[in-house]
């Protein structure tokens, strides 16, 4: 079946990724995830984790690294489940938004994908082992100001996380093996991501605003950072998207 979004494999490199999960109240998140995709929690909680993105060579499969596109990606997605049509339940992500600084990107993005891009100002500032990015929209509103320490050594979980060790709470850090697309005909068109040597590491979040919580459903209620990962120099591949109605056999 030929798709509209999703049509072909793509490569990139990721040079850099650093993922920040914030739980929830499941009942919160409800209103932004499709019906057939159930929200992934613990203990009661989902998780939306916001994710910044040091793409390389961007580029459909079989096409060579020095035609692809870099740029920043901010990305805003909630963990889900989908139980696909062999019965096979997917863990994966329901993207919300996605921003970056490039506007060829987000035409592209936009034209292939129901990502939801939008173009916004970065800046990036490092200083020793620490990092702010700060993302601002056309409208000069700040869509995120987040400053990470990557110094290693024993990092504690970030304050009130509801995660008891980094074991457990590297099952929220993303990207996730699948995302999941809603079709207006109540299907899915899954794509599958994979990527070797993918070992997260702890970062210790300093301080960190989202404008995407002081918009409804999420305004009004007080996030929870949960965790706070990094990962470097991962080659990954996405597979062409393939549609699927959920609720397969149990």
């Amino acid at each position: 079946m030929n798709l509209k979004h999703h049509p072909f494999p793509v490569l990139a490199t990721l040079e850099r990724v650093v993922a920040v999960s914030f739980a929830f109240p499941e009942s919160v998140l409800r209103p932004l995830v499709p019906s057939g995709l159930a929200i992934d929690t613990y203990e009661g909680l989902g998780f939306v984790t916001v994710a910044m993105v040091w793409t390389r060579d961007l580029r459909p499969a079989g096409f060579p690294a020095w035609l692809g596109q870099d740029f920043f990606l901010a990305g805003y997605r909630v963990f889900t489940r989908l139980r696909d049509d062999t019965g096979r339940s997917l863990r994966g992500l329901q993207i919300l938004r996605s921003e970056t600084d490039q506007r060829r990107m987000v035409w592209m993005g936009n034209q292939l994908t129901r990502y939801h891009y939008r173009h916004v100002k970065v800046a990036i500032d490092t200083h020793g082992t620490e990092t702010r990015v700060r993302t601002t929209a056309a409208n000069g509103s700040t869509t995120f100001d987040l400053t990470f320490d990557d110094a290693g050594g024993d990092i504690p979980l970030p304050d009130d996380s509801p995660f008891p060790d980094w074991r457990t709470a590297r099952r929220f850090a993303g990207p996730m093996p699948f995302t999941f697309s809603p079709e207006a005909d109540g299907s899915f068109i899954v794509i599958e991501g994979s990527r070797t040597d993918w070992t997260p590491r702890p970062v210790r979040l300093r301080s960190w605003r989202v404008g995407i919580f002081e918009e409804p459903p999420f305004n009004g209620v007080t996030p929870v950072a949960a965790n706070a990962f990094a990962v470097d120099h991962i080659p990954y591949r996405w597979s062409a998207g393939r549609r699927v109605k959920p609720g397969g056999p149990e």
